[in-house]
């Protein structure tokens, strides 16, 4: 019986100096804010490891901030896309004979269906992007097609350009004055 009251006796003085230096019961921190950060850190880190593979936001990236950082214009300017609003409201102008399928002003993109213009016989179909803030010619990207699927003629396709690019200035002029 002393045998085993002295195997119980070590193991208890074992468990006792093995808690008693810092390293808590089974080797975990005794410090209850250690264990919530360490569990925080944990949660992040998982979190951020699936946020890579979908493409989310990760966690912790920005810690510190104030609430006048909502405020500010931190985005990313190469997910932000910005749009420039006489262009598309030409667009839409120019293009009115055209039934409007898809409109994302966010994103600057306007698809239209097959419609024919005024005068004319051919049906044609649009696709327009607006992809900078710029009252420019780099600004409009248009894309014609014709009812088989075919490309518009590139003389074609430049006047329709020229006409939302006019409109769009005229629009601006217009704004000036008010």
């Amino acid at each position: 019986m002393s045998l085993f009251l002295l195997r119980a006796t070590v193991m208890a003085v074992t468990v006792v100096a093995t808690a008693s230096c810092g390293g808590g019961f089974m080797g975990g921190p005794s410090d209850p804010e250690a264990v919530r950060d360490a569990a925080q850190r944990n949660n992040d880190a998982e979190y951020n490891m699936r946020a890579e593979q979908d493409d989310l936001p990760q966690v912790g990236k920005s810690r510190g901030g104030t609430v006048w950082d909502l405020f500010r214009n931190a985005d990313d300017p190469n997910t932000t896309v910005e749009v420039n609003k006489y262009i598309w409201n030409a667009s839409l102008d120019i293009l009115n004979f055209l039934p409007v399928q898809t409109v994302d002003p966010f994103t600057g993109v306007i698809v239209t269906g097959y419609g024919v213009p005024p005068g004319g016989g051919r049906a044609y179909r649009a696709t327009v992007y607006v992809q900078d803030p710029a009252l420019d010619a780099r600004s409009l990207k248009l894309s014609l097609q014709t009812r088989g699927g075919a490309s518009v003629s590139r003389d074609t396709q430049r006047a329709v350009e020229d006409a939302i690019l006019t409109r769009a200035r005229q629009l601006r002029i217009r704004d000036s004055k008010l």
